[in-house]
């Protein structure tokens, strides 16, 4: 299968500078994709461009990843409704060690340069920007773009030159990239675009010389119709300690039926053949789940690694398809113990109060009495005493681990 029509049945189409898709099958180029520091992780959103990025290194592309040093210090406007607040140059840091820390993750045994755009930005003077590549910038078409009418126009929060400037200063990334490593083509986020032509039009002013952009569209879900990546508890990032691997996990297994089918070409790296083999088994039997159970273990595999991967499906079967606690490492308990709540070996009534599921001792009885209780999947009907390493379960989602 040639790029673009992996492109295609990924569903990484969008608009693009290019006549044809078909082009980017005739010989490898060097193209970059840039992600801002403005936090020490990026989210699910990133990943889809990661997954995408993925696909053109392995049909032979040369890949330039861009960290935002320097673009990471005003912040990025598109989309924002207000003035985003600056960040200091340790934050700064710390965030594109986090990024980097993902980049080896993710692009694992694949070929890829990283570069920081604060490595050539902290060189140039104001003034020799403002000659050699501001007098080259039209601002004609960054006024026409919509955000920036909603910021200046009437009722709107303003502009500040700095954040009016971002379009700019990513074009030159363009140049810069295009001049030093003979890179043609930005790929970027659907939201990206129009900061993207602008470094098209510095290399076409400044060099004579033909560049593109490949933008990948907004990942949308399709049951609710809103931007995906977001849960009850707000964004879905990479890094475990804003999103634990097992939510994070759970979070792929929760996706709905419809959507699934899209993910699975997105967020994994499954080939058409297999991808039919999977589906006709999903649709033969929705009930037992198996494409977002894939989905749910290929993504973590690829974020957080196969032993957290196979750590997380092993809690999740104990918590939910009656596995047997006993089957849990302790480093898979210790996953486990950050998830639910824990408490000391005592009288299932003093479990129960001791980790808030029930009020008092009375109502624990009177929990146990109506047969709510259970443990490792047998009903408990008397107060005895609970070892440790057990499962106390309420109902079908409340957890209690003894440990």
């Amino acid at each position: 299968m040639k790029l673009s029509e992996e492109l295609a049945w990924r569903g990484f189409v969008n608009q693009t500078t290019y006549k044809n898709i078909s082009e980017l099958d005739v010989a490898p180029i060097s193209f970059y994709w840039g992600v801002d520091p403005s936090s020490n992780s990026m989210t699910v959103g990133h990943l889809a461009a990661a997954m995408m990025v993925r696909a053109f290194i392995a049909h032979g592309h040369k890949a330039v990843l861009l960290i935002g040093g320097a673009t990471g210090l005003i912040g990025d406007p598109d989309g924002k409704n207000q003035e985003r607040n600056l960040k200091s140059t340790k934050e700064i840091a710390k965030n594109i060690k986090g990024l980097l820390g993902q980049y080896d993750q993710i692009f694992a045994g694949e070929s890829y340069e990283v570069v920081n755009n604060y490595d050539w930005f902290k060189t140039i003077g104001y003034l020799e920007f403002l000659r050699d590549i501001g007098k080259h910038f039209s601002m004609t078409q960054l006024l026409d773009r919509d955000f920036i009418k909603s910021r200046i126009g009437a009722g709107g929060s303003g502009i500040s030159y700095a954040e009016f400037s971002y379009s700019l200063i990513q074009g030159y990334d363009f140049l810069h990239l295009y001049r030093e490593k003979n890179v043609t083509l930005q790929v970027c986020g659907a939201d990206q675009w129009g900061n993207s032509l602008s470094g098209v039009e510095m290399i076409r002013k400044l060099e004579g010389a033909s560049a593109h952009v490949y933008s990948f569209p907004l990942i949308i879900n399709k049951a609710t119709g809103v931007k995906f990546g977001k849960s009850e508890a707000g964004a879905v990032w990479l890094d475990p300690a804003k999103t634990s691997v097992f939510q994070f996990y759970q979070f792929w297994l929760n996706c709905d039926d419809e959507s699934v089918l899209n993910y699975l070409k997105i967020y994994t790296l499954m080939t058409p053949n297999e991808y039919d083999i999977l589906i006709a088994e999903f649709q033969a039997n929705p009930s037992q789940r198996a494409a977002q159970r894939y989905l749910a273990y290929e993504v973590t595999k690829i974020v957080h690694g196969e032993k957290y991967a196979s750590s997380a499906q092993k809690v999740t079967s104990v918590l939910f398809d009656n596995a047997t606690i006993t089957s849990l490492s302790g480093d898979e308990l210790e996953l486990l113990s950050h998830e639910i709540p824990v408490a000391k070996p005592g009288f299932v009534s003093d479990v129960l109060v001791q980790s808030q599921v029930a009020s008092s001792k009375n109502e624990a009885r009177r929990l146990l009495e109506s047969g709510a209780i259970s443990m490792d999947g047998q009903k408990l009907r008397q107060d005895t005493m609970i070892a440790p390493k057990s499962l106390l379960k309420k109902g079908k989602n409340n957890f209690i681990l003894v440990a």
